[in-house]
C-alpha cells in the first residue's frame, strides 16, 4: 500500500534512506537512536521524533533510554500519523517500532522516498524469540541495519534476546528490569526449557 505523503513531491538533491537499529532489550537501541539525532540536530538538520503513545513507561513524551538520557518526541496512536505531523523535516526518528502495526513500512518507505532519513528503533525479537511485529520487513529495506547486544545476566555472554521473567502470554507486555532480563542463546533456551518443564 502507498501511503500519499503530506509534503508533496520528493526534495530535489535530496537523498532519503532508512536506518534500523536493533536488538534484545537493555542493549542501547534507544541510547544509540538519541546519539544520532543529536548528531543531527547539532548539524542543524530539522529532526522530528516520534513513539507509539502507549509507551509511558518513563515519559509520556520523551523518549528516555535506560541510561535516563532523553529527548523529547511526539507520541502517537498509529504510524499514519507520523506522516500529519512530520511538517518539513530533514530526519524521523523513530522509536520502540515493533509496537507500532504493519502500516509502518509503508510510512518509513514513502518517507525516504521523499528525501527524509529515517531512522527506526526497536526489538528485533519477541520474549519468545520470534521476529516481531515490522521489524524484520523494515530490516529488509533499510540501507543501513544495526544490531546492538546486551550482556547475559545469567552468564555475562553477548545477549540477543529478552528473557520474560513473569507468567504471561501477551504479546505486548510493558516493563523493565522486573519483567525482563537480556540472556545469550544458551541461556535463553535453557530458561524456556526450564519454563516448560514447570508447567508441565
Amino acid at each position: 500500500m502507498f501511503i500519499e505523503p503530506h509534503f508533496g513531491t520528493p526534495r530535489t538533491g535530496a537523498n532519503g534512506w532508512i536506518e534500523v537499529v536493533c536488538g534484545s532489550m537493555f542493549s542501547g537501541k534507544t541510547e544509540e537512536l538519541i546519539r544520532r539525532l543529536n548528531r543531527a540536530a547539532i548539524a542543524k538538520q530539522r529532526v522530528e521524533i516520534f513513539k507509539p503513545a502507549l509507551d509511558t513507561r518513563y515519559h509520556v513524551e520523551n523518549i528516555v533510554s535506560h541510561n535516563d538520557n532523553f529527548i523529547s518526541s511526539t507520541p502517537v496512536a498509529n504510524a499514519t500519523d507520523i506522516l500529519e505531523k512530520i511538517g518539513n523535516c530533514q530526519v524521523v526518528g523513530i522509536d520502540e517500532a515493533q509496537f507500532f502495526g504493519e502500516e509502518l513500512l509503508d510510512v518509513c518507505v514513502t518517507l525516504a522516498n521523499n528525501g527524509v532519513r529515517v531512522i527506526v528503533a526497536g526489538l528485533d525479537m519477541d520474549f519468545m524469540g520470534k521476529p516481531f511485529g515490522q521489524m524484520p520487513a523494515l530490516m529488509a529495506v533499510a540501507e543501513f541495519v544495526t544490531k546492538v547486544h546486551a550482556i547475559c545476566v545469567q552468564c555475562g555472554g553477548v545477549a540477543s534476546y529478552s528473557y520474560r521473567l513473569v507468567e504471561s502470554k501477551e504479546k505486548f507486555l510493558l516493563g523493565e528490569t522486573q519483567i525482563y532480563e537480556a540472556r545469550c542463546r544458551h541461556c535463553f533456551v535453557a530458561g524456556q526449557k526450564e519454563h516448560t518443564e514447570h508447567q508441565a
